[in-house]
């Protein structure tokens, strides 16, 4: 008897041990999103300060009004920069993450069924329902160059080139606390890869960018293209998630229910590289390529999106082309998932 109440005790420390230590999907993303908003507020603040320090020196009269407008742009600049070099190790975890949501290896919160209900006060259910909310969003998928109006017989690989993008969104409520209606804006980082096809690479003719074909035989999943564009994404979504009446008042909550968000964005391109791998004798070499590649500074296109609760299908595309003086207009496209952590 004293063995059976071993085991038994023995067997349900560990699957407590085992509930106990398995983190949900949604904790660990949250807790990513808000390691990265902390650094987006750390580097804010610390923008502001600069810029209040080159204004002291404008007002004292140690620099000029275009030496203080320059100098703005050159801090922003930095700071954008500073935001994308601090992020990458949680975006790295982020991916490392969705990647383990693939293969199966995270479940969703437990959910145990019982015979009772119970009823949350009034005012947690109206955190839910407050007028303005905010978002962690990450968006992944496959990106492509729309050629002539068709993206078919692309010259680059249909699932071998990716998309990416995070942000950081504000949703606020139009209309009564009931509406449907939402504006979405905020700001966010898209990455944007092109891996061509029969072992061709870009080649920057001055003008104009071009596809040769390489020298030598390129290793395919390893050489690419990228973008990278600070973005302004803008929206107006319709979450119909349910209501629910308080004190004589129908509330609707956040991300409850079914979604739909359709608008646009504007951006500035950070930077453009192109990585190349290849194998000479025997030895595997790389390449880092970085330059402007006629890529246009800015861009803004449309964009649009469906889904339930945090997961939506994220439809982009690009209306101002990729390359400046190309002869045949590409603009690029993306499809994928999107994530909107409330």
């Amino acid at each position: 008897m004293q063995k059976i109440i071993f085991y038994v005790v023995a067997t349900l420390c560990f699957f407590i041990s085992k509930v106990t230590a398995q983190e949900t999907f949604e904790q660990r993303a949250k807790e990513i999103s808000n390691n990265i908003e902390n650094i987006t507020k750390e580097e804010k603040k610390a923008l502001k300060e600069h810029v209040e320090e080159v204004n002291e020196q404008l007002q004292a009269g140690k620099i000029t009004q275009d030496e203080a407008d320059k100098r703005k742009i050159e801090l922003a600049t930095e700071h954008a920069k500073n935001i994308e070099r601090r992020v990458a190790y949680e975006q790295e975890q982020l991916n490392i993450l969705v990647q383990e949501r693939v293969d199966g290896k995270l479940k969703d919160t437990i959910k145990i069924k019982k015979k009772y209900t119970i009823t949350f006060p009034e005012s947690n259910y109206h955190k839910k329902t407050k007028r303005t909310t905010s978002q962690f969003v990450f968006a992944f998928g496959v990106n492509n160059l729309v050629t002539n109006g068709a993206i078919a017989n692309s010259d680059f690989g249909y699932w071998r080139s990716t998309f990416y993008e995070w942000g950081i969104t504000g949703r606020t409520r139009l209309g009564q606390e009931d509406s449907a209606l939402h504006f979405k804006y905020g700001f966010s980082f898209m990455y944007n890869t092109l891996h061509a096809t029969d072992n061709r690479y870009f080649v920057d003719k001055g003008e104009e960018t071009v596809l040769e074909t390489y020298p030598v035989n390129l290793i395919d999943n390893k050489t690419y293209f990228k973008n990278v564009f600070f973005a302004i994404p803008l929206h107006l979504e319709f979450d119909f998630s349910k209501k629910r009446e308080i004190d004589g008042k129908m509330y609707r909550r956040s991300h409850d229910g079914f979604r739909f968000g359709t608008g646009g964005f504007i951006g500035i391109n950070t930077n453009s590289k192109q990585f190349l791998r290849y194998e000479v004798d025997g030895y595997e070499i790389k390449e880092r390529q970085k330059g402007d590649w006629n890529v246009n500074e800015f861009t803004y296109g449309l964009s649009t999106y469906v889904g339930y609760r945090n997961l939506s299908l994220y439809v982009k595309y690009d209306l101002q082309p990729m390359f400046e003086n190309n002869a045949v207009d590409q603009h690029n496209a993306s499809l994928g998932l999107r994530f909107d952590f409330n």
